[in-house]
This record gives structure tokens, sequence and C-alpha cells, in this order.
């Protein structure tokens, strides 16, 4: 019983990792403005599939790994991953019986949402403009939700975790 709770949090963290892993990648100048949010997508993942295992404070964790990773504001990725990953968790039961292609546009609210608290800690902090091609990861981050969704099941189905 307690190896399948060990190997349950060791795969919900190494998901986590790679997708920190993507979001620092660095992407030629020409794509990176569709760079998808992993770590949003993972979390999100994990928040409606097992609430009890990932939640608010491991986004909160997450969002602060990045921060670091960034070296933006500490605690302003933290901020913008919390709030749509509480806002999924207080409706996972919902969201979990929508069509994946109906989930995509839940993610990309959440996206939104994400991307906006982001701009707002950073304009905060210091004066930046709002560019339109901010908003693509949006797009991108609706398209591969999908093959992230079913890769995420398949990998939680393989390891049985509940």
């Amino acid at each position: 019983m307690r190896r399948f709770s060990l190997l349950g949090r060791l795969a919900i963290i190494c998901s986590l990792l790679l997708a920190l892993i993507l979001s620092i990648l660095p992407l030629p100048e020409v794509i990176a403005p569709f760079r998808p949010d992993w770590l949003l997508l993972t979390l999100v993942y994990w928040t409606i599939a097992l609430p009890h295992r990932a939640n608010v404070g491991t986004a909160f964790i997450a969002g602060l790994l990045l921060d670091v990773l960034l070296g933006s504001v500490l605690g302003g990725h933290a901020l913008a991953l919390v709030i749509p990953v509480y806002l999924a968790a207080t409706q996972f039961q919902r969201i979990r019986n929508y069509s994946v292609w109906q989930q995509a546009f839940v993610i990309g609210a959440l996206a939104m949402l994400n991307k906006l608290l982001i701009f707002w800690a950073a304009y905060m902090n210091r004066d930046i403009q709002l560019d339109y091609h901010y908003f693509w990861s949006i797009v991108s981050s609706m398209v591969f939700w999908p093959w992230v969704f079913l890769l995420l099941r398949k990998c939680r189905r393989q390891f049985s975790l509940s």
C-alpha cells in the first residue's frame, strides 16, 4: 500500500518537473510566443483527476519553482497558478464530465486568467506594455490540451494512481 502511494507521488512530481523543463526550454524567437503553458496544463490535469493529491499547495510550490527558474518576481507565477488551479479544484467534478474539447475551452479561460495575472504582477513591478503576441500561448494551450490529457491519463492508468 505504501509503495503505491510513493509511486503516485513520484509520477506526479516527475510530470511537474517535465512541465517545468518544457516551460524554460529555449525556443526560436519565431515560435516562442506560441509556447503552451505546460505547467498550468499539467497542474489542471492532476487537479481534476486526483484533487486529493494535487491541489492549490502543489500549484503554489510549482509556481515558486517557476519564478526561481525564470528569475521573475518571487510569487508572481505562484499567484498566477494558484487562482486557476483553485477554480479548477472547486469545479473538478463538473470539468471531468465535459468532453476533452469542451475541457479545452475551460483550459483556454484558465490560461487567459493565468496570463492576465502574470501580466498584472509584471506590470506592478515594472512598466511593461501588453503585446498581442502575449496571448498566442492561450490558443496553443487549448490545442495541446487533448494530447496532454491523454498522455497524463495513460500515465495515471499505467501506474494505477487513485
